[in-house]
């Protein structure tokens, strides 16, 4: 083979950036597989051309992205990769976000305790009947769930037509973020002695909800859209243990104002959880 237009594997580390030992890892993934070994020292060659594509692998893998995605994304073309990094970014802003909104949130925690940045009060739900329709899903498939679930629950609030008794609300069975999925329900509460929704698809249902006590906390603007609503739920989670209560159901997130947009400045949310008093041994209240 005439290796003239060829790299030794020295020279083409040198103009690549990528160590001997990186090139070899790489040839031996099938990541980047040279263009000759020589069949008795089993030296590598590379193709000069090859030294643009070691140079992406380079900063693919600083962005820490595994060695098998880093093949995958280069044999899909430019678009696709251009796609997949434009969406790295995103993840990345986002991520950057929660870190700066949880260090906030725990600094003024420590100077100021959450007590001071979101003020607790206890209100009296009543029994009620609510349209509601649940989904499992993470934070990331939060807005897109309930949107969709609300389109579909008014429609069909609509043909009743129902009468509604409050504003919408949403209740959260377990944590939900980024890292954790959980049981998400939309609800919407209305008059039990008026019209009935009828025909109701699969995944949509008419429960009843006991009168309940409620911890509550009132959320606006940038503060009621996540990560940083996450601070009012800390707060009124403390507020229940601090008391010596014990949590009575599932946290809601009632929309007392409500633009579709989730950090406009006009955005009123109340993070509402019900509390009773903690069972003794015998699993009755005191």
């Amino acid at each position: 083979m005439d290796r003239r237009n060829l790299l030794p594997i020295g020279q083409f580390s040198q103009a690549s950036g990528l160590s001997v030992t990186a090139l070899r890892h790489y040839d031996a993934s099938g990541v980047l597989v040279p263009a000759f070994v020589d069949p008795v020292s089993g030296y590598r060659y590379f193709r000069r051309d090859q030294v643009r594509t070691a140079q992406s692998i380079r900063a693919l893998r600083q962005l820490d992205i595994p060695v098998e995605e880093v093949g995958r994304l280069l044999g899909g073309g430019e678009e696709a990769l251009a796609a997949a990094l434009r969406a790295r970014l995103r993840a990345a802003e986002r991520r950057l976000e929660v870190q700066r909104s949880v260090v906030h949130s725990l600094l003024c925690r420590l100077t100021e305790g959450a007590g001071m940045t979101h003020r607790v009060t206890v209100r009296q739900g009543p029994a009620e009947r609510i349209l509601v329709r649940g989904a499992t899903v993470d934070n990331s498939g939060l807005e897109d769930f309930l949107r969709t679930a609300y389109q579909e629950m008014y429609e069909v609030a609509g043909r009743g037509p129902l009468t509604f008794t409050g504003p919408a609300f949403v209740r959260f069975h377990g944590v939900c973020d980024d890292e954790n999925e959980t049981l998400v329900e939309a609800c919407l509460p209305f008059r039990p002695d008026g019209a009935q929704p009828t025909d109701l698809p699969e995944d949509m249902a008419v429960r009843e909800l006991p009168a309940n006590t409620l911890a509550c906390t009132e959320v606006e603007g940038e503060v009621a859209a996540f990560p940083r609503i996450l601070g009012g739920y800390d707060a009124v989670a403390d507020w229940i243990t601090e008391h010596g209560f014990a949590f009575a159901g599932p946290v809601r997130l009632v929309y007392r104002r409500w633009t579709g947009t989730p950090d406009h400045p006009d955005n009123r949310l109340e993070i509402a959880w019900p509390f009773d008093e903690p069972a003794d041994e015998q699993g009755e209240s005191r």
